[in-house]
């Protein structure tokens, strides 16, 4: 089984920072086609030599997929080298062979190699469970949940790729209720920040095959495990969509090698004792080396929402927020000698120069101001990790 927490092959490659002699900026292609019904995409960029550069991006090229029958579909930057393809009119399909061309605004020109879409079974189920993981850092059991699937073999195919995706609703337990103006206005939000959604893609290589250890399928694959008290995820409600794509042999080794590197702690640029290949080259200059892989898939997807008493069932110790309140007014600065002390603004400047949030005043029986309330912002804040807007496809359960 290949189960393992680390990067993938496009967030890894971004931050690799050798110190070159002599550094060669080389393509890196990010694409997939599947069956889905949904844009398709193709980004392209550039490896950087150093962590504090921004990622190049390869804008205004040519982008073309094309099928067996002939069929070219051109793809549109979208975004600064993102192409997409139009959702309306090209999907991929199980059968069909694809072939990427691209063309660089310098004229440069690369082609991969044709790629079958192998089909894909359905999921067949999703359920969760009480479950505990072995720290690496500190050796003990780490308590939580963990999310598996049952699938049936029922393809031609036999190799697989599982990705997910997580939303979840939280709540910050200090929000937010005033503005602070100055000692004299204090002004009540419209609006409390108070209650978001977070949302999290899968940065796993997940990868195994039917040959050998799976005949016949997967009987409850893992597919993430969640650290209940490590994250907020399980304090209200949460909700992973898994997606089970067909590799074809080729690709299943590219993505074997891609743990392997992952696994020595190197980086594309060190001495392997193995190839990184590609399925893509430089049609006028083939010793040019491309990293990234043009990926046909065909998917599946199966989605599953957990509520918070269903976690409760379980008696896992659960998330805590580490929120320090500090209440500070004049009173707490009283002036040094014949000095003058802090006034309120000063205490407000100063709390938020220190990264802290105003949150609220605190009046004495007189109706004067007291104190102010400062926590840190991710207490006080949604936004600071999540969107207020609701998913579309979100139901609450509870």
């Amino acid at each position: 089984m290949f189960w393992f927490t680390a990067c993938t092959l496009f967030t890894c490659i971004d931050p690799y920072t050798p110190e070159l002699r002599n550094f060669e900026s080389l393509l890196v292609v990010d694409a997939l086609v599947t069956d889905e019904d949904k844009s398709n995409y193709v980004i392209l960029t550039r490896t950087i030599k150093n962590s504090d550069d921004d990622p190049v991006r390869v804008t205004g090229a040519t982008v073309i997929i094309t099928d067996d029958l002939g069929n070219s579909t051109f793809l549109v930057e979208k975004s600064e080298g993102e192409y997409r393809t139009d959702s309306l009119t090209f999907r991929g399909s199980a059968g069909r062979t694809y072939t990427l061309s691209i063309e660089t605004e310098s004229g440069e020109k690369y082609l991969s190699d044709p790629a079958l879409m192998y089909p894909v079974a359905d999921i067949d189920s999703i359920y969760f469970d009480k479950d505990q993981l072995l720290s690496e850092e500190t050796g003990e059991m780490i308590p939580g949940i963990s999310i598996f699937i049952d699938t049936r073999d029922e393809s031609s195919g036999n190799f697989y790729r599982w990705s997910y995706e997580e939303w979840w609703k939280f709540q910050v337990p200090e929000p937010k209720m005033f503005n602070y103006i100055n000692d004299s206005t204090i002004v009540p939000l419209a609006e409390l920040k108070q209650r978001c959604w977070a949302n999290k893609k899968s940065d796993v290589i997940d990868i195994e095959n039917t040959l050998l250890e799976n005949p016949g399928g997967f009987k409850k694959k893992p597919v993430l495990f969640i650290a209940s008290e490590e994250s907020n995820r399980l304090l209200i409600q949460y909700y992973v969509e898994v997606r089970q794509l067909s590799v074809s042999r080729e690709e299943y080794r590219f993505w074997e090698l891609m743990l392997q590197l992952n696994e020595s702690g190197g980086d594309i640029f060190d001495k392997q004792p193995f190839q990184i290949f590609s399925n893509i080259h430089n049609v006028t200059n083939p010793d040019e080396q491309i990293i990234g892989y043009f990926q046909v898939s065909a998917a599946k997807l199966i989605h599953k929402y957990i509520t918070f008493n269903e976690i409760a069932s379980f008696d896992l110790p659960l998330y805590m927020y580490e929120c320090e309140r500090i209440e500070k007014g004049e009173i707490d600065y009283p002036p040094p000698g014949m000095g003058k002390g802090y006034t309120f603004n000063d205490i407000n400047d100063g709390f938020l120069n220190a990264g802290y949030t105003f949150i609220g005043p605190i009046y004495n029986q007189y109706g004067e101001l007291f104190r102010l309330i400062f926590v840190r912002p991710f207490c006080a804040e949604c936004t600071v990790s999540g969107t207020m807007t609701k998913p579309s496809f979100w139901v609450d359960i509870e």
